[in-house]
């Protein structure tokens, strides 16, 4: 799959630089450098079944009035970010297939533009969607530790300035990054965007683990044997082992591959990691696949009102 201008820079830094730098590269390593040929018709498939599993999702929460909640609000934003993740990556594929077949002749400063415009929407998808995984986690938090003022603390007007300002900030940032996509200062501050976003889910789901696990002790401890603190705590556990995993593992090579872009453009060895860029843009799109299984569709209101949209119950 090819990508535009600025993410061909990112899958490809290297040949800013000399050429016998890949040549030594293939040279010493052999094949394993050469990267991964991903059939475009996976990224096809992937993108296609994310479109689906979330416009699913956004047509369901606003059917159901009793999901007119900041929650899934922000629940619905996320899959609204996802399904952007899916729209621009299949229409930058399908842009690329028209051009390199001659299907589309355009004028290459109209191509440009056009490059321009789907990487800002790729990348503002990107930033929309991490945040909205952030706000997600807060937004339980606050459900846990502070329920009874939940609804004074999270209102909609605060959710809806929430949403416009993350979706307003994406967008921002996403402009700037594209037209400075050559400035490691841009690269860092994405990097410590990522970094942030990490480190809050983790210290917050696992703040709320602890408490569960607390909560499920005291109740178990006045009971013989105490087989629901340890199923309590074995569910608790493989749920958070999913939630950030899922995150870690989707999104980890992706912005990995950015650090060592600014730390070591030209070493043999980060060049190889360089060359499998295309997998990392297939573990961004399987996140957009897999969200609304771990944020949706665990909702049994949910599930019931997607049964009807399937079913056309209107």
């Amino acid at each position: 799959m090819s990508t535009l201008a600025p993410l061909r820079l990112l899958r490809e830094p290297w040949n800013a630089s000399e050429g016998n730098q890949s040549n030594a590269l293939l040279g010493a390593s052999g094949g394993w450098c050469q990267g991964l040929d991903i059939p475009n018709e996976l990224f096809l498939a992937l993108g296609l079944v994310s479109l689906v599993e979330n416009l699913l999702v956004v047509a369901a929460i606003l059917k159901n009035r009793n999901l007119h909640s900041p929650t899934y609000y922000f629940i619905c934003c996320l899959a609204v970010s996802d399904m952007l993740v899916s729209i621009s990556n299949l229409a930058e594929m399908l842009f690329m297939l028209l051009l390199e077949h001659g299907v589309l002749v355009m004028r290459p400063s109209i191509v440009r533009h056009m490059d321009n415009v789907i990487d800002t929407l790729i990348c503002s998808s990107v930033v929309s969607s991490l945040s909205f995984l952030g706000v997600i986690a807060v937004d339980r938090y606050i459900t846990i530790f502070y329920a009874l003022r939940y609804h004074s603390i999270m209102t909609l007007q605060r959710a809806v300035v929430t949403m416009a300002s993350i979706w307003l900030a994406s967008t921002v940032s996403s402009t700037v990054l594209i037209t400075y996509y050559h400035s490691n200062t841009i690269l860092l501050c994405l990097i410590g965007f990522f970094l942030f976003m990490l480190v809050l889910m983790l210290v917050l789901y696992i703040h709320m683990f602890a408490l569960a696990r607390h909560h499920l002790h005291s109740i178990s401890s006045q009971q013989k044997p105490p087989t629901a603190h340890r199923g309590g705590s074995l569910k608790g556990a493989v749920t958070l082992t999913i939630l950030l995993g899922v995150f870690f593992i989707c999104w980890g090579p992706f912005f990995f591959h950015l650090i060592l872009i600014v730390t070591c453009p030209t070493n043999p060895f980060c060049t190889c990691f360089f060359s499998y860029f295309n997998l990392f843009l297939i573990l961004i799109i399987c996140n957009s696949v897999i969200d609304p299984l771990i944020y949706a569709f665990r909702s049994q209101e949910l599930r019931r009102t997607l049964r009807e949209v399937v079913t056309c119950s209107w």
